[in-house]
């Protein structure tokens, strides 16, 4: 099965045509190699996805014939990432959440450079 067609059925992207995409942006790993989407999988290969900061790695233990729901994930793939990489990335959300919460929306506006100007 393909590398895009395997983390689309197992629901780790919402539509192939994205998974294609994380695959050519150099965003997913197949056994510490960067794929293409066409990348043929086996039971028992590892992959990683990147979520910034921090790459989620999984391991394949068996291919769906179809998109598979929420509930059985589990039989197909297991997440190996560690414990600490985990809370890197819950900090991560965390603070964008409170920062997007506060206003702050990226990066400021022409407009918002100018109220800063005159604000110091």
């Amino acid at each position: 099965m393909r590398i895009d067609k395997y983390i689309w059925t197992v629901r780790l992207f919402k539509t192939r045509s994205l998974a294609s995409k994380e695959c050519n942006a150099n965003k997913v790993l197949l056994n510490d190699n960067f794929v293409k989407p066409s990348k043929e999988v086996k039971t028992g290969d590892h992959f990683s996805i990147r979520i910034a900061p921090i790459w989620k790695s999984f391991k394949i233990l068996d291919f769906p014939k179809s998109r598979v729901g929420a509930k059985l994930v589990a039989v197909f793939l297991v997440e190996t990432t560690s414990e600490e990489d985990l809370e890197t990335l819950h900090i991560s959300q965390e603070m964008q959440r409170q920062m997007r919460a506060d206003g702050f929306k990226g990066r400021p506006t022409k407009r918002d450079r100018r109220k800063l100007d005159g604000f110091k």
